[in-house]
């Protein structure tokens, strides 16, 4: 039987405090509606993103004078429909958050979990490595390896994992650091269970709570770091469509077709905005710290 922390796993009113805040409902619900749309939406538009229509260049969104009724959000400088690049871009970048976030638990919670629980030559090591990528900021890494690798959607989840394990697997250890010593664990020792045994069954589902955070921050981490690796040239490659490249493109027609990138923008602060509340509510929901509120 999987054994957690008392403390964790009996706190009061977690279930209900996460129903009950409106931030974490808000941004669950914006999640939820922006999930649908990008899904869903190309296949019921039916407009082909990578379209391109001159006769129809810059035209602008739904209710201007010379808006083209079929492009609801308007044209871009190659007449391609704005919105149905928009969902296509969306596509990309939440499944490149999302692999890239996945990718990086699971080298972050590994190497936190070894580092934490076995230490001495384990803690030297893994800390040692993550102290000389620190050194480096994470967006020029991306940019000299995507440089060397070239672009391409493998490489570009890659580099943005090798980017975020670093701060998961410090949180994860500190965690770790405290719960080995813990009362729950030195009875598992003392009654002989193998070190692997306290790893997964004990210390693991102890740290769930803060991973299921951390996981919500790398995914903002992420989108945007792929955002501007597109917006510089190195992420997603034209024509396929990507928020970043959007910004790209439509940054030298702001005076003459401002929605061509003010569209994608809004989208990529809209999808930022209700990843950012649902994890705020979950860290708030998670932290002990934090008085629960009654009712």
């Amino acid at each position: 039987m999987r054994v957690t922390d008392p403390s964790i796993r009996r706190r009061p009113g977690l279930v209900r405090k996460l129903k009950a805040d409106t931030k974490g409902r808000s941004g669950l619900l914006m999640l939820l509606a922006l999930g649908l749309v990008i899904l869903i939406g190309p296949s019921l538009s039916g407009v082909d993103p990578l379209l391109q229509d001159l006769r129809a260049r810059l035209a602008p969104p739904l209710g201007s004078e010379a808006a083209i009724p079929a492009h609801l959000l308007g044209t871009d400088q190659l007449g391609r429909d704005v919105l149905a690049r928009i969902l296509l871009g969306g596509q990309f970048s939440l499944f490149i958050g999302l692999s890239a976030s996945f990718v990086a638990a699971i080298l972050g919670v590994g190497a936190g979990l070894a580092a934490g629980f076995f230490g001495r030559r384990w803690d030297s090591m893994i800390m040692a490595v993550a102290d000389v990528q620190l050194t480096f900021p994470s967006i020029l890494l991306a940019l000299a390896v995507l440089a060397v690798l070239g672009p391409g959607l493998g490489n570009l989840i890659g580099v943005l994992a090798l980017s975020s394990w670093v701060f998961q697997a410090r949180i994860i250890r500190a965690e770790v650091l405290t719960l080995k010593h813990r009362d729950f664990v030195e009875a598992g020792r003392a009654i002989g269970l193998s070190d692997s045994y306290l790893l997964f069954r004990y210390i693991l589902p102890n740290v769930l709570g803060s991973l299921l955070v951390l996981f919500t921050l790398t995914v903002v981490r992420a989108i945007l770091a792929e955002a501007s690796l597109s917006f510089l040239g190195l992420g997603i490659q034209p024509p396929t469509p990507s928020w970043g490249g959007m910004l790209a493109e439509g940054r030298q027609y702001l005076a003459t077709g401002w929605w061509v990138s003010t569209f994608p923008g809004l989208a990529l602060t809209f999808t930022i905005v209700a990843i950012n509340l649902v994890g705020d509510s979950l860290r708030d929901a998670l932290d002990p710290r934090i008085p629960q509120e009654s009712g």
